[in-house]
This record gives structure tokens, C-alpha cells and sequence, in this order.
């Protein structure tokens, strides 16, 4: 393992790189307070050695883009949307091809959004240290401990990939993954769509209509205002600050500051700020009044329906050995049966192919299950005459 702490190693070891068929990536990173991640520690593992590369001590890393699209390189991840993240902001690319070895696990069986030790032991029987899981990668020097756990989080992936390719291909589900790591790979999955993030704001649902178009309008501001100064929003204004703004409709200073804690976080002029984007969303038309996604629990009940077609999905999952949940779970069902077929992963690709279709004919009355002396036994129902 090599510590690279100046460009002239950096460099060296991308030219090395290029003859790799593989690049296993990971990196450490801070956000209790900032924004975007800030990038501590790079970690890279190639055919046959392993860097950890300190972002603060290197020049440019941008000589880490080639690799990241030479198409004869595969990138190797494990549970890896945040180091994509990362790496998007300071690459200014995505990698590709690349290969996540979480997302891969759960069609060998294995738990979804199963961890990287237990995966690592469950392939390689390698027992993971955690001392250093928490630790603050900022800081420097980093110790000999800290740097092996770094270099851990890399060094089996290689392994890993192509036990795992080898057990995929026999199973014939190694093309399964193109969408999903497809969708990884696109820089659409990574942009921030600052008009919706009022949606997501904590007790958003107690407002009216008129409300949610305030709501929408101040959450912009914050959202825009915390990446531009690059922290967090929550420092800005707080979920419920921001609701209970808008549940008053405040429209001054004075009234803005009655909610409490406003007043220690905010400025005149960003209180100025503040009530502008308030008045903004309360004199917008009702036709420009935005609308929350209509709420399940609001909607029909039908827990008898997705009970079978849960009772489906284990049957199927079990006999192609796979997670249940990476098939669909109870919520994706709860959306299938109330009619939202376009927002239903188990209805695509492989998992249509698997459950999805049988799911939809089950709804329709077309399929029937009953129990055998063997367990669940799916039947078609003869259509009457």
C-alpha cells in the first residue's frame, strides 16, 4: 500500500493504472458542516497494488479523469451513490463502466444493502477491523491504523468483482445489472432539483395549498443560499422553521421573526430575503399552486391484495434465490396494486420478466394461489364462458 501525498506520485501511478483491468474506488469524506462532501481520503486498488491518495497534499486530481472513462477499465464500488457524488463534483465525470459489488450481492442471495464486511467476509473470509469507522479524516497525520482501514475498504473488491462475475454468469444475471449500474452512471442522478426539495421538507403535509407555494419558493432560497456559502441547510433554517413560516404566512420581519429560533439564525438582510420568497409563493395564482404526491394512506386500503402479492414475490425470490425486498417491497407493492405502474421498479427489466407480469396478472383475477403440499402453488385461473 502506498501513501501518495505530492502530484509526481499521483501521476506515476496513473500511468500504472492504465494497463489495470480494473479500478476499485472508495473514498472517505466530511459533512457534518458543509453542503457538498469534502473529500478527506481517496482510496484506489488496481490488478496489483493499492493507493490511498490525500486530496489535500495533491495538485490536481483531475489526472484521475482518463481512468475514470477508459472504457477497458471497470470501476468497482460497494454501495457506492456517495463516492459517485463525490467524485462528480471534483472529477467533473462519472466513472464508467463500473460494477457495485451491494447492488450485485442481492442477486446471489445475499441481504439487501448488505455491508462491506460482512460481504467481504462472506467471499474472501476475511474479518474486518471497525476501529476506525468513525474517525475524523481531515485531520493529519492520519496513523498506520487508519490508513489500513482505508486500504481495506479497496483491497478485496478486486476479489470480490469476479467471484461475483463468475457466480452471475453461471446464473445468467450478470446483464441484469446494465440498467442499474447504467443508472449509476448517469449525471442526471446527481443533480439537485432545488424547485422540488420543499416535497421533502419534515411536516410539509400540514399546509395548504396556497402554504406548499410558499413553502416551495423559501425551501429554493435555502437550498440555493446553503450551496452557495456551502453549509448545511438545516444551519440556514431548520424543516420545521420553514413550515411554520409559511403555516403563518408571515409577510413581515416582525411576523417572520415570531418563529422561533429565526430570529438567531437569520440576518436583516436574509430575513429580507426570506419574507420576499413568502409573499412571492402567497400571491402566486391558484393555478401555479404546487401539489404534493397524493398520499397513500389517504387512498383505498389494500393490504388484502399486496398480502398475495407479497406471498408472490417471496415464492419467486426464494426460488431464484434472491433478496425479497430487491424483487419489490412492501411499499413498491402497495403502488402496484393502487395503480402507480410507472413508478414500480418490480415492473421493469429483469423484474418484470421474474414477478412483475405475474403480479399484474394476479390483480386482474387471471392468477390464483393456493397452498399444496409443497408450499404456495401459483395456478391460472380458466376464464368463464
Amino acid at each position: 500500500m502506498e501513501y501518495i501525498s505530492n502530484q509526481e506520485n499521483l501521476d506515476a501511478f496513473v500511468r500504472r493504472a492504465t494497463s489495470s483491468s480494473v479500478l476499485a474506488i472508495d473514498t472517505e469524506f466530511l459533512r457534518e458542516k458543509t453542503y457538498y462532501a469534502k473529500l478527506c481520503l481517496l482510496q484506489l486498488a488496481t490488478d496489483s497494488e493499492v493507493v490511498i491518495v490525500d486530496p489535500f497534499a495533491v495538485d490536481d486530481l483531475l489526472v484521475l479523469v482518463p481512468l475514470m472513462e477508459d472504457p477497458s477499465i471497470m470501476k468497482l464500488f460497494h454501495a457506492g451513490h456517495q463516492d459517485l457524488e463525490i467524485l462528480h463534483r471534483e472529477l467533473g465525470v462519472l466513472p464508467s463502466p463500473l460494477f457495485d459489488t451491494q447492488v450485485a450481492a442481492a442477486l446471489l442471495g445475499h441481504t439487501l444493502q448488505i455491508g462491506y464486511g460482512p460481504l467481504v467476509h462472506s467471499l474472501c473470509g476475511v474479518a474486518l477491523k471497525k476501529s476506525d469507522s468513525y474517525t475524523d479524516w481531515s485531520r493529519r497525520p492520519l496513523s498506520p491504523s487508519q490508513l489500513e482501514y482505508a486500504a481495506d475498504d479497496v483491497v478485496y473488491l478486486p476479489r470480490m468483482y469476479r467471484i461475483m462475475v463468475e457466480r452471475l454468469e453461471a446464473k445468467g444475471r450478470l446483464a441484469w445489472l446494465d440498467n442499474d449500474f447504467a443508472a449509476m452512471a448517469d449525471p442526471a442522478n446527481y443533480v439537485v432539483d432545488v424547485r422540488q426539495r420543499f416535497k421533502r421538507l419534515k411536516r410539509v403535509g400540514q399546509l395548504s395549498r396556497r402554504q406548499l407555494s410558499a413553502a416551495r419558493e423559501v425551501a429554493t432560497w435555502r437550498e440555493v443560499t446553503a450551496q452557495q456559502r456551502d453549509l448545511p441547510r438545516k444551519w440556514i433554517l431548520t424543516d420545521e422553521q420553514v413550515v411554520e413560516a409559511c403555516r403563518r404566512e408571515a409577510r413581515t420581519i416582525d411576523e417572520l421573526f415570531m418563529v422561533r429560533g429565526v430570529r438567531e439564525r437569520l440576518n436583516t438582510r436574509d430575513a429580507r430575503a426570506v419574507v420576499a420568497e413568502l409573499t412571492t409563493g402567497l400571491d402566486l395564482p391558484p393555478d401555479q399552486w404546487p401539489e404534493l404526491d397524493k398520499a397513500l394512506k389517504s387512498e383505498p386500503n389494500v393490504d388484502a391484495q399486496v398480502d398475495l402479492m407479497e406471498a408472490l414475490v417471496r415464492q419467486r425470490s426464494k426460488e431464484n434465490d434472491i433478496a425479497m425486498q430487491t424483487l419489490a417491497g412492501r411499499s413498491e407493492l402497495s403502488l402496484v396494486a393502487r395503480g402507480y405502474t410507472d413508478q414500480a421498479d418490480v415492473l421493469k427489466g429483469w423484474r418484470r420478466a421474474m414477478v412483475g407480469e405475474e403480479l399484474l396478472q394476479l390483480l386482474a383475477g387471471r392468477l390464483a394461489l393456493s397452498l399444496g403440499p409443497a408450499g404456495l402453488v401459483v395456478s391460472v385461473v380458466e376464464p368463464q364462458e
